[in-house]
């Protein structure tokens, strides 16, 4: 499989080159040069197989020029190692809990599989790689987690002050050894316009051998296609999916299960106040705007990189993608209410994020699915709002919050950022 960005232009490269390029140089993003359709007989199978089974039959088709057989065998076991419970939460809505891995975020699959990537493609290498990361939330602490320790890797991790959790900055900044935490006076979008600059620094990409850990990096992107096969293999077919969407990462992979053949009805872009997706849904023009700060952190983004991923998906199809895609919008207020209604009316306890994808499906009264992408715990002080009770904190997050910060605080400025990596 060869990959091209997503502009339609530059050269075709390898699933090895892509992961390490992490961007064309042209301002897309990697993509598959065609989508294969699985065999109907592997769907057939799916209810029968272990997730790990099915991510290395599907990620097969994207991977094996660059990784052999048999070591990305090993890989998948190795990533796909947690439960992904499709949990009935009541008789029309089920949720995929996304939050069973070591940093309770859906982004530890495909954090871990870049690491995996990574580890692979340096073994023998005499040199290191600095993976770059903007987070708006969970990534941060999933890729610390997956990429700590790793031989050859240095992780810069970039974080808006003050526009992440407690626990969430606990897990980014309290692990040290080849992670280093960067605490930007800005946001999201800040984060990753950084990280863009630096990638389009041809001086800095040559001395560092940047890579990236964001969804934009292929790698991270792929993996997450496979959440979308959990509801086949427990016997739902032709389902309605609702996700929590900010950089739509998730939301894209979905798609591409689907064109790959995974049979889902539709899906729901389920967004925060930021809701430029939504908005060219209903209106077919894209206009990002100033990005608004919301309880629902990690869909924080006013201008989502994978966009460039959904309009290559659908041939840059507006009626396609309308057909495919309903758009979702909840305020705080709302996003606060619905969490407290949930638990009234059904004992289960959302997060933020997971909120907004049931209220899509609970107010439509559709009949479905919403993805889980973290655990509550990672939002007690708005749960507790939301509730006007005390929330249970689970034991491996007193642990979490009792560890010391360690971070550097910065203006979001190019200059010194390429400054801080050069040291």
């Amino acid at each position: 499989m060869k990959f091209k960005s997503t502009t339609g232009q530059g050269p075709e490269v390898s699933f090895r080159e892509a992961v390490l390029n992490n961007l064309p140089n042209d301002g897309g993003l990697y993509f598959p040069k065609e989508i294969r359709q699985l065999e109907k007989g592997f769907i057939k199978e799916i209810p029968k197989m272990h997730l790990s089974e099915i991510a290395f039959e599907v990620l097969s088709k994207f991977c094996t020029a660059d990784i052999r057989t048999d070591e990305l065998e090993e890989i998948t076991e190795r990533v796909f190692d947690f439960p992904i419970p499709l949990v009935q939460v009541n008789n029309k809505t089920h949720c995929l809990e996304l939050f069973h891995g070591p940093t309770f975020a859906f982004k530890d699959i495909g954090a871990k599989f870049l690491a995996e990537c990574l580890a692979h493609f340096n073994a023998g290498e005499n040199k290191e790689t600095t993976v770059l990361v903007a987070t708006s939330g969970d990534t941060g602490g999933a890729v610390a987690n997956g990429f700590l320790g790793v031989e050859g890797v240095r992780v810069v991790i970039l974080y808006p002050k003050g526009k992440v959790s407690e626990l969430q900055e606990k897990q980014l900044t309290t692990l040290g050894q080849n992670i280093t935490a960067l605490e930007i006076e800005g946001t999201f979008d800040d984060c990753q316009n950084l990280v863009k600059q630096a990638f389009a620094d041809e001086q800095l990409n040559k001395k560092l051998h940047l890579s990236s850990a964001n969804s934009i990096n292929i790698a991270r992107w792929l993996p997450q296609s496979l959440f979308f096969y959990v509801p086949l293999q427990q016997g739902f077919e032709d389902v309605t999916i609702a996700v929590p969407s900010g950089n739509y990462g998730n939301l894209t992979s979905g798609v591409l299960a689907m064109k790959m053949g995974v049979p889902i009805k539709q899906f729901v872009a389920a967004s925060n106040a930021n809701d430029v997706v939504p908005r060219y849904l209903q209106s077919g023009n894209y206009e990002p705007e100033d990005t608004i700060q919301t309880i629902a952190n990690a869909m924080d983004v006013s201008d989502p990189s994978n966009f460039k991923r959904l309009l290559s998906l659908f041939d840059r199809s507006y009626q396609d993608i309308k057909n495919h895609l309903k758009p979702f919008t909840l305020d705080d207020d709302a996003i606060k209410q619905t969490i407290r209604e949930c638990h009234q009316a059904n004992e289960y306890l959302l997060d933020p994020h997971g909120a907004i994808a049931y209220a899509a499906l609970h107010n439509a009264d559709e009949e479905g699915i919403f993805l889980g992408t973290a655990h509550y715990c990672k939002f007690l002080p708005t749960l507790k709002e939301a509730l006007r009770e005390e929330v249970p904190i689970p034991d491996f997050a007193k642990d979490l919050m009792t560890r010391k910060k360690q971070s550097t605080r910065m203006k979001a400025d190019y200059a010194l950022f390429k400054e801080f990596l050069n040291s």
